[in-house]
């Protein structure tokens, strides 16, 4: 299989805004994003890259949310601005700086922003009960390095929502045609679903469910009054050619039992008793 790793890092965006139709893209994935997020329960959730901070949950029972996106120009306004440097709290530390409430757009009553590299987690192993993964991998150097990140910090039966772009889709197709040539998209790399499903099996992670959603180029906004009704026509015959897909998947861990020891049985040859019949055997040759 060829390697998910590129030499040249593709552009990375800041936010759903920088794609044509970003808005619809983000809506799209924030309905089935936030189905799934109802069904995950624990203590943290992560979000993982700018575009998983876009994405609003407001169906997750889990109370906190951390907003992990790496560096950029807005974050180091943010930093630098002296009307809100007195309002939050840096906590540096080897992969990550750590926002406090109320200091950025992408924050909520009960979310926090850390500042980070996504190959980089500065979270414990087995501390995370939930992840979402926005198109995160799409713009990834190394995907695979981030799902292993991911499988060292998730719990068990953990849960991961994973987005992204489906190759085998207008989109996949316009990617490589002369359309807007300036556009993010063309950086993107377009994984199968089937690939990040084996990628995810292979880590121990049970695929629940997966939807397909956006029926378009995507490098175009959609302004046909009509396209909804063809979005339902079809997501219902031609789900596989979708734009974009959401995969839901739960870490699976065999719990280890112990092996009781098998019962010792009686040996057919006993050494005393051979010792006894020699000795006897001796006494009546003499």
């Amino acid at each position: 299989m060829r390697s998910a790793f590129k030499a040249k890092p593709p552009r990375y965006p800041t936010n759903w805004d920088d794609f044509p139709a970003g808005e619809h893209i983000r809506h799209a994935v924030n309905t089935v994003c936030n189905d799934y997020a109802e069904r995950i329960f624990g203590y943290h959730f992560a979000k993982l890259g700018s575009l998983s901070a876009g994405i609003n949950l407001d169906g997750s029972p889990i109370r906190h949310h951390i907003n992990y996106v790496p560096f950029n120009d807005q974050v180091g306004d943010m930093l630098n601005d002296d009307n809100v440097s007195g309002g939050f709290s840096n906590r540096n530390s080897e992969s990550g700086t750590s926002l406090t409430e109320g200091t950025s757009e992408l924050n909520t009553s009960r979310e926090n922003t850390v500042v980070g590299q996504s190959h980089c987690l500065p979270f414990a192993e087995n501390s995370i009960d939930g992840f979402l993964l926005a198109n995160e991998l799409d713009f990834a150097q190394d995907p695979h390095e981030i799902l292993r990140e991911v499988d060292r910090v998730i719990t068990q039966n953990g849960y991961v929502i994973i987005s992204g772009f489906n190759p085998l889709s207008l989109a996949g197709i316009a990617k490589f045609l002369p359309v807007k040539r300036g556009n993010i998209l063309h950086d993107a790399r377009f994984f199968t679903s089937y690939r990040i499903k084996d990628w995810l099996q292979l880590l121990g992670f049970e695929i629940v469910e997966q939807r397909q959603v956006m029926f378009s180029t995507l490098f175009f906004q959609q302004k046909w009054k009509g396209a909804v009704k063809l979005q339902d026509y079809l997501s219902s015959y031609l789900p596989w050619c979708s734009a974009v897909y959401v995969i839901l998947a739960k870490k699976r861990v065999i719990p280890m039992t112990a092996i009781k020891p098998k019962r010792n049985l009686k040996p057919r040859f006993s050494a005393v008793g051979a010792s006894v019949r020699t000795s006897t055997v001796n006494r009546t040759l003499r």
